[in-house]
Parts: C-alpha cells; structure tokens; sequence
C-alpha cells in the first residue's frame, strides 16, 4: 500500500525538486544569476560617461569651446568627432553611440551677428535611460552656451554683472530629491526589477510543476494520494516550493537593505510582510492561471507573457497616469504592481502603514483567487488529458 496524505505528497514533492535540475536552475541559479547581475549593474547608482558624439561643422574657437564643455560634463564621453550627420547617424544605428551633438556652420558669426542660429542633438530612446541622461545633457550645453554669448555681448556694451544675472537667470531653482538625494538609479529599479524576476520565475515554475502532473499522467495518484482533496494536493505539492521561494525573497530583501544599504525609511518589519505575502500572491496568481489553461504549454505561455510584461505594464519605467487607459489597467491585475507600491510607501516615503493597507489587501484577494478554479483543475487531473 503506497502511502498517501499530505507527508506522503509534500515527500513526493521534494523529491520531484531534488531530482530534476530544471528546478534548481529555476529556484536558485536564475533567480541569484538575475539579482547579483542588476545589483552589480547598478553599483555606480548612476549611469556615466555615455558614448556620444559631436559633429562640429563650424570649427570655430566658439565651437571648440562648446565641445570642451561637453566632453567635460560626468554624463558624456564623447567617442566619436564626426565630420557630417549622415556619418553620425550611422554610428548611432550600428550601436556605437546614443546619441550626437551638432553645431551648424558659420555657429559662431550667425550667433554674434544676432541671426540666431540652430543647435540640433539627437538621441537614440530606445535605450531609454542613457538615452534621457544623455539628452538632458545636451539640452543643458545648448542652454549654457546661449546664456554665455548673451553674459558676452550685454559685457561688451557695458552693461553691469548685477543687471545681466537677473536678465538671464530670473528664477533660481533650487531641485531636491527627497529620500534619493544621489539620485541613485539603483535604490529605484532594484527594487522593482529584482521583485519581478521573482514573480515571473514563480509563476513559471508552479505552472510547469502542475502541469507536468497531467502531462506524464501523475495527476490521478496525486489525487489519490490526497484523498480526492484538490486543496490538500495543491497545498502539499506546493509547500516545499513556498518555503523555498521564502527564503529567497528574505534573501533578496536581505540583499538589497542590509548588504547593498538601500534606504528604509519606515518599517522593514512591513517590508518583510509584504515580501512573505507577495510570494503568496504570486503562487495564487499561478494557480489561478493553471485553472484557467490547465495545459503545460498554455500556462506557461501566458505565465511568461504577463511576468515579462510586467517590467514595462507595471509602471516602474512609465508612469501609469500617461498610458493608454486600456493599457494602464493591466498593471493592477499583477501582484508586482502592489509590492511596488508598498515599497514606495514603506521603504522611500516611511508613511504610516495604514496608508497602504489597501495593497495588502490586494495580496488576500490574489491568494483567493485560486479557489475560483479548484473545479477546473480537479475534473482535468482526474481526466488527465495532455494536449501538447
């Protein structure tokens, strides 16, 4: 007599990690690859020394000096000196810079005879953050240069230092980055891109244990051996892979706040709440998908749709506000969505918890979402029918 009962089915379970490789690369060496690579990428918190490119078609020392100026700034490194735009272009198509500054001819006799004349750069948005630093750069020189001819000429005819300042700077403006003063990339898309790779590594690995029960015809003794209980099969099958799962995003909590110190500005006990209660919610959504598509190859393929979309739809690089509002209501279908928001509140603005209790609650409803489809996929393990 086999034995059967939720030991007997949690023993199965480890057993199935232990000896399949698949779910040691899933559940340590993708997710660790992952979090060490986009910590270590991030180290410097912010990108520097952008390649890019000058096309000075003018070649005067007012020219020359606005190029001095760019290649000066942190943010710039200008690899290239190209002779047109046609030449640049290219460089910037082949991947070797991101972006180009022109100066037009006659730059500096157009400008000191009053005609006005017209500075162009261009950046590649396809790599949209050093493409922004990079253009906020630019737009800084242009603006500077103009303002340095304008201080030149008003001093030439006379006019005194303590009027050309307020005629050319009429409003100081003084920028503070509140809880980010470094203006560190890595506080931000660390925590948010490294929670995300952890939901979609989640929701394809539970998809893939579910449904590897139907495929190689197991479903009908795990069954069996839960005593025709679905909720006690799922439960036990599932419990090794949350207490790993667990760990693992303790660990990356860990990582990110104690080893790399990003800030916490209000209570890591919360934090840690919402990390345990994330993987919940993620493990529910993945149920949730196997019920709908209880069929390997579908939920995995809709398992790896959303998980992937879920760095753009989710709002971490675009703000939900300016999408498409048939686009923007996706984020709020994801449970990544709430743990970002619960960052925000927790460990950036240190806000009372009772602030984000809506997000937690969000957390429950993923992790009932399950029972929605506890139907659908007991009659297709009992029916044990693999489409392919």
């Amino acid at each position: 007599m086999k034995p059967t009962g939720f030991k007997a089915i949690f023993v199965r379970s480890v057993l199935q990690i232990v000896r399949r490789p698949i779910y040691w690369a899933a559940f340590f060496i993708l997710p660790l690859f992952c979090f060490l690579f986009l910590s270590d990428l991030m180290t410097d918190g912010l990108p520097s020394k952008v390649p890019a490119a000058m096309v000075d078609k003018d070649g005067s020392s007012l020219s020359r000096s606005v190029t001095q100026q760019l290649g000066g700034m942190q943010m710039v490194d200008l690899v290239e000196n190209c002779n047109s735009y046609t030449e640049a272009r290219h460089k910037m198509q082949e991947g070797k810079i991101f972006g180009y500054f022109l100066i037009p001819e006659n730059y500096q006799q157009d400008l000191l005879a009053g005609r006005k004349p017209v500075i162009t750069f261009y950046t590649n948005m396809t790599y949209f953050v050093p493409a922004s630093l990079l253009f906020k750069t630019f737009k800084t020189t242009a603006m500077f240069t103009k303002a340095g001819i304008a201080m030149s000429v008003l001093e030439s005819v006379g006019v005194p230092d303590d009027v050309i300042t307020p005629l050319l700077l009429p409003v100081n403006i003084g920028a503070r980055a509140i809880h980010n003063p470094g203006l560190n990339y890595a506080i931000y898309l660390c925590n948010s891109f490294i929670p995300c790779v952890l939901q979609l590594m989640i929701f394809l690995v539970t998809c893939f244990s579910l449904g590897q029960e139907i495929k190689y015809g197991t479903s009908r003794k795990l069954l069996f051996m839960a005593d025709g209980s679905i909720v006690k099969a799922l439960a036990a099958k599932l419990l090794p892979q949350t207490i790993i799962w667990l760990v693992i995003a303790l660990f990356m909590e860990s990582w990110m706040y104690k080893i790399n110190g990003y800030p916490v500005h209000g209570s890591l006990m919360w934090m840690t709440i919402s990390e345990i209660m994330f993987v919940f919610a993620c493990q529910g959504m993945a149920i949730f998908f196997f019920g709908i598509f209880p069929n390997l190859r579908m939920s995995l393929s809709i398992s790896a749709l959303l998980g992937i979309l879920s760095f753009s739809i989710a709002a971490f690089s675009f703000p939900i506000e300016s999408m498409y509002q048939s686009i923007g209501i996706f984020s709020w279908i994801l449970p990544i969505r709430y743990n970002f928001l619960i960052y925000i509140d927790q460990a950036l603005d240190g806000v009372h918890i009772y602030y984000s209790r809506i997000w937690f609650v969000a957390y429950i409803l993923f992790m009932l979402l399950p029972f929605t489809m506890l139907w659908n996929i007991k009659r297709n393990m009992q029916r044990q029918v693999y489409a392919p």
